[in-house]
C-alpha cells in the first residue's frame, strides 16, 4: 500500500494514468474542498452538488493526459468544477434561490484582505449580509469566494477564470466596493475596529 502522504498531487496524476486506484486518493483530497466551493457559488442542494462532483471527477479522470504539469492540480480541478457548475446553473435556467454561506464564511469576507479594518455586526444582521452577497452579480460573488473563502492566490484565480491579473484585481476591487456600498446602504457598518 502506498504512503500517499508524501506524494504530491502532480505525482498522483502520473500514477493515476497507470492505476485508477491512485485516482481515488485525488478524489479524497479534493472532494470536501470542491463540495464547499460549489455550495458557496451556487444554489444547489447537497445531492445535486454530489452529482456535479461526480461529473467533475469523471471529466478530470478522462482528461488526465491533457493536464498541464505547469499548473497546480488544485487550480485545474477548480477550473473544471467552476465550468461544470456554471453549465449546471445554465441548464436549470433558474436564478439561484439562496447561496449557502455559513456565518463563519461571511465573517471571513470581512476579516481578510489588505484592509486592517474589521467590521463588527449584530447577530441579526448576518441574514441581511447573506442576502446582499447572494444578490451580487455572479462574477463578483464568485471572485470574492475564490479570493477570501477559498483563499486562492491571484495566479490561481487567473488560471481558474482564465483572466489576466489586471482583470482579476479589478473584479476583486469592484466586488469589495460593491459589497461595502450595499452594506453601508443597509446601515450594516456598525463599528470598525483596528487590529
Amino acid at each position: 500500500m502506498k504512503d500517499y502522504q508524501n506524494i504530491s498531487d502532480n505525482q498522483l496524476v502520473e500514477f493515476s494514468k497507470k492505476n485508477p486506484d491512485d485516482f481515488g486518493e485525488l478524489i479524497k483530497r479534493y472532494q470536501n474542498q470542491l463540495f464547499h466551493y460549489v455550495k458557496r457559488i451556487s444554489y444547489f442542494s447537497n445531492e445535486d452538488i454530489e452529482d456535479i462532483l461526480q461529473n467533475v471527477f469523471i471529466k478530470i479522470y478522462k482528461n488526465l493526459n491533457n493536464f498541464d504539469q505547469d499548473l497546480k492540480f488544485s487550480t485545474w480541478a477548480y477550473q473544471i468544477t467552476r465550468n461544470t457548475t456554471i453549465d449546471n446553473i445554465r441548464s436549470k435556467q433558474a436564478r439561484p434561490q439562496t447561496v449557502d454561506l455559513e456565518q463563519d464564511d461571511l465573517e471571513r469576507f470581512f476579516q481578510s484582505g489588505e484592509s486592517v479594518e474589521r467590521n463588527i455586526f449584530k447577530k441579526d444582521d448576518w441574514k441581511k449580509i447573506k442576502k446582499i452577497i447572494y444578490e451580487m452579480p455572479f462574477k463578483y460573488r464568485e471572485i470574492l469566494v475564490l479570493k477570501f473563502l477559498e483563499e486562492k492566490s491571484y495566479e490561481e484565480i487567473m488560471d481558474i477564470l482564465k483572466k489576466p491579473k489586471g482583470s482579476v484585481a479589478t473584479l476583486i476591487s469592484r466586488g469589495r466596493k460593491l459589497l461595502e456600498k450595499e452594506l453601508e446602504k443597509n446601515n450594516l457598518f456598525l463599528e470598525k475596529l483596528r487590529n
